[in-house]
């Protein structure tokens, strides 16, 4: 008996759940285009006018990394990359909503925008429903690939 008719034997194990298809696809490039958008951004502001807002520009170069990594993560795939990108959507929407907060409460802290400010209202406040929208397919993937 060969160890391709014993039954104990699977032929072809199951694939992995690829976190990057379906509407992963989309949150894929959602997160692609806001780490471009958010890293141009505040590229430009530091070299042109880094004194005027140092805080806010540093903090949108913080979103850009923490944008980026969960743009490759949802690529790469795999239950490793899965919890990484989910402890990363998790700190993205802490920070949207402690900077948000933080913007409302105090205006003259900020004195020119960020990716985050008022919720991500500049950006049609996709930057909070991105990671609440990240976390749930995330949770989504964890359950398929069980």
């Amino acid at each position: 008996m060969s160890d391709t008719d014993r039954p104990e034997v699977a032929a072809d194990p199951k694939p992995a759940f690829e976190l990057g298809t379906g509407p992963g696809r989309v949150l894929v490039w959602f997160y692609g285009v806001f780490t471009v958008a958010a890293a141009s951004r505040s590229i430009v502001q530091m070299i042109v006018d880094f004194d005027r807002a140092p805080l806010a520009y540093v903090l949108s170069a913080v979103a850009a990394v923490v944008y980026g990594f969960i743009t490759y993560s949802l690529v790469r795939g795999g239950e490793k990359a899965r919890r990484a990108a989910l402890v990363c959507c998790a700190a993205e929407l802490l920070g949207v909503l402690v900077v948000g907060a933080w913007t409302l409460a105090e205006p003259t802290a900020f004195p020119d925008a960020t990716v985050w400010s008022d919720f991500g209202m500049g950006y049609l406040f996709i930057p909070v429903i991105l990671p609440v929208t990240g976390m749930l397919w995330l949770r989504r993937a964890k359950t398929v690939a069980i």
